[in-house]
């Protein structure tokens, strides 16, 4: 636009239909790359997608004598991206000997981040300037001399993953006019991340929690759950759900006895505190967060309108050797919220004594590679047994994910972090024939 009227318009030509893209669905590509004049410089514009191929209209730019390109970007975030866009900036610039402007987009939008950090790259591929991250910022670039400017940091491992947390949650209860969130605080390790993460993204007076204990809720959690509360200065409802367990088990009299009926105790527990928290929702307007990781999610390790109801899955995209990371990395500052027996607990539902995940599932450290190898490298059993891991134990993970396709279907939206995450960048089938390695029922 220039004077007051719209002087050209620029498509986008190369539409990504992969991951979480589903451009070619709903919009007709451009014909090629165009260059403007702005002042002294032609100007090369291109629109995200299109700077990523080394064929694509940054050719055309080129050849029609850009002096400078600009790319504007919304690309989707995830643990590295920063590094590749990066990469792939440098590489646009040097084959061309042409400057790049990259103006990125930051903020959150439903599971997707946009990250920021806009830079701008020399013709030789350098970096000279970029914003910052994950926050809204302005950086002003002298393009005469193209010197070095500001240059923000790139946030890194846990910190990014972090960064990322806190902008999708805020942005996402934000957005939607929640006055705040509330959650299970279970004086577990995924809860106690779930709390420090919603306070430093909102603040404690947006935060709320409740203690909703069992007769299968040990006192250690339970103190534990109320340490942390304390040490995070958050609102916390203390809610025993004994009576309604009661009440469930009179109101199903002899229907409630077969072969499941232990299975389904446990599962009643979880469902009546999704109630709970769903009627504070109600009542106050607070966004329920469900507390399950990534590796539980995998395995189908939560239950349906119990620990799986609420509205959005923070940490849905952490596997569980991730969330102690960020527990160890908020430990590390000053205040400490996290008690440690928190950290240093066995990992379990407490839905009946002495329970425990490992039970029936692998160490997590060993779990979480297996899944990423099977979910975000694509490996089927025989390479992921190549790459050292028992094939009976691999068989029965795989087939665990693959029938749990259902429970994530309605899990809420959360975070994406990872390459690959459940949901719009992994479509599978809920019925399908290809278990061969053996019959499973599923259990809700």
């Amino acid at each position: 636009m220039r004077g007051g009227t719209i002087e050209t318009t620029y498509a986008k030509c190369l539409l990504p239909n992969y991951g979480v893209f589903d451009e070619q669905r709903y919009f007709t590509p451009g014909d090629g790359g165009m260059v403007i004049s702005v002042k002294d410089y032609v100007v090369g514009l291109s629109i995200c997608e299109d700077i990523w191929d080394a064929d694509g209209p940054t050719v055309d730019c080129a050849r029609l004598g850009a002096e400078l390109i600009v790319n504007c970007s919304a690309s989707p975030f995830h643990a590295g991206k920063s590094q590749e866009r990066v990469a792939v900036l440098g590489h646009r610039s040097q084959e061309h000997q042409i400057p790049i402007l990259y103006c990125a987009l930051v903020g959150g939008q439903d599971e997707i981040v946009f990250d920021g950090s806009s830079m701008v790259v020399d013709s030789t591929g350098e970096v000279v300037g970029r914003a910052k991250q994950f926050q809204t910022d302005t950086l002003i670039v002298d393009t005469a001399s193209l010197g070095q400017t500001r240059i923000e940091p790139l946030l890194e491992g846990t910190a990014e993953i972090e960064g990322a947390l806190h902008l999708g949650l805020r942005d996402y209860v934000d957005k939607n006019n929640f006055s705040g969130v509330v959650f299970g605080l279970s004086g577990g390790i995924d809860s106690a991340v779930v709390a420090t993460l919603a306070v430093d993204a909102l603040g404690r007076d947006r935060v709320q929690a409740a203690v909703m204990s069992s007769p299968w809720s040990s006192i250690e959690t339970q103190a534990d759950a109320r340490a942390l509360a304390t040490n995070l200065g958050i609102t916390l409802y203390d809610l025993g759900i004994q009576p309604a367990m009661d009440a469930y088990d009179e109101t199903l009299g002899q229907a409630g006895n077969g072969p499941g009926s232990d299975l389904a105790l446990e599962n009643i527990q979880a469902r009546i505190r999704g109630n709970l928290l769903m009627a504070l929702s109600n009542t106050h307007g607070w966004l329920v967060l469900t507390t399950g990781n990534k590796s539980e999610l995998a395995v189908g390790y939560s239950t349906l309108y119990g620990d799986a109801a609420g509205g959005f899955g923070l940490i849905k995209d952490v596997p569980k050797g991730a969330v102690y990371e960020l527990a160890a990395l908020r430990n590390s500052l000053t205040d400490m919220p996290i008690p440690q027996s928190i950290i240093d607990r066995a990992p379990s539902a407490e839905l009946r004594p002495g329970q425990k995940d490992e039970d029936s599932l692998p160490p997590y450290s060993r779990l979480d590679e297996i899944l990423r190898l099977h979910v975000e490298e694509r490996l089927d059993v025989d390479q992921i047994v190549i790459a050292g891991f028992d094939r009976a134990e691999v068989v029965r993970i795989l087939l665990l994910v693959d029938r749990s396709e259902y429970k994530r279907r309605q899990y809420p939206p959360g975070v994406k972090l990872t390459p690959l995450a459940f949901g719009r960048d992994r479509r599978m089938p809920m019925t399908n024939r290809w278990r061969s390695q053996g019959p499973s029922s599923p259990k809700l």
